[in-house]
């Protein structure tokens, strides 16, 4: 079995280069460079068909540029790991634990009922 992607359209045997999207309640189909992993109500769409794609009367299409996909993170997305990694790293402050500042005089289950006599 083969991992590449292939055209959705009936009996086209392409590669896939684009992925379609309909976002139903805007009346708009979004065509835009070829998705990470492929989704049940995605579209993933050759160079042909995706250059031929038409939507239905009164739609909007939205053409996403098709070359702009990275090969890996940016460099902002490895600065964010960084921090990230730094953060989790930091000890964690200490924190007294709190005070009771009663007596327990009645107790249901997890709940304590405390009295200040």
């Amino acid at each position: 079995m083969s991992l590449a992607r292939r055209c959705s359209r009936t009996a086209c045997a392409r590669s896939a280069v684009a992925t379609l999207t309909y976002v139903y309640a805007d009346q708009t189909a979004v065509l835009g460079p070829l998705s990470t992993y492929a989704e049940p109500h995605a579209y993933d769409l050759c160079a042909f068909h995706s250059e031929r794609l038409s939507a239905p009367r009164g739609w909007e299409v939205v053409r996403l540029a098709l070359g702009s996909q990275q090969s890996g993170p940016s460099e902002d997305d490895l600065l964010a790991l960084a921090d990230a990694v730094r953060e989790a790293g930091r000890p964690a402050p200490l924190v007294e634990p709190p005070r009771e500042t009663g007596r327990e005089v009645a107790r249901r289950g997890h709940l304590r009922m405390l009295t200040t006599d």
